[in-house]
Order: structure tokens, then C-alpha cells, then sequence
């Protein structure tokens, strides 16, 4: 993470994070090695002010219990991106679902 507290970072994959990258944003590479540690890797970023993390789709709901703390225990705000492969529908899901939490009700209608 650079020293200027960037307010975006990104997480997931070396393909799927290089575009962000390109971009500006901090990122943080998954790989088999640091794998367990997302949680704590989304903490760091929590901790140190990020506005939003972009968490590639896959990671997302395979850690959706750590996603979901930390969602609930700070302000930052984590929006799962698709990767190369294309997208699992797992973004319209957490928006419609943040909404509806935000306004009381479903306002997107039919599922």
C-alpha cells in the first residue's frame, strides 16, 4: 500500500488487478501463498481509510463471512469487480441487496 493513502484499492488475482493497477489504485495480489490471509488483508485497508475495495467476484464469495465483517465494522465499502473470465452476477446481487438494506425495501422489483 503506498504511503499517500490512496481512497481505492483493488484485491485478487495478478490478471485481474493489473487494469486497476494501471489506474492508480492500490492493490494487493492473491496468490496460493497469502490466500488465507484476505481477511486480514482487507483489515489493513480498513483500518487505514480506503473508501472502497474492489474484490475480485471469486474472492468475494468465498470469503463472504470476512467481507461481511468488515463491511459491518467500518466505512469502507467492498464491491466485488468480475475478472477475465467474466462476471458471476455476484455485483448486481450485492448492490440490489445494500439497497434494499439502505431504503427498507427491494426497489429494483422483479429478481
Amino acid at each position: 500500500m503506498s504511503k499517500d493513502k490512496s481512497p481505492m484499492a483493488a484485491l485478487g488475482s495478478y490478471d485481474s488487478m493489473l487494469p486497476f493497477k494501471a489506474i492508480g489504485l492500490d492493490v494487493a495480489i492473491i496468490n496460493d501463498e497469502n490466500r488465507n490471509s484476505i481477511g486480514q488483508i482487507m483489515s489493513k485497508f480498513a483500518r487505514s481509510n480506503y473508501a472502497a475495495l474492489f474484490v475480485e467476484e471469486s474472492l468475494y464469495v468465498e470469503f463472504q463471512d470476512a467481507v461481511s465483517e468488515i463491511s459491518e465494522s467500518s466505512d469502507m465499502s467492498i464491491i466485488p469487480v468480475p475478472n477475465q473470465s467474466g462476471s458471476m452476477g455476484v455485483g448486481l446481487t450485492s448492490i440490489r441487496k445494500n439497497v434494499e438494506r439502505a431504503v427498507g425495501m427491494d426497489i429494483f422489483g422483479v429478481k
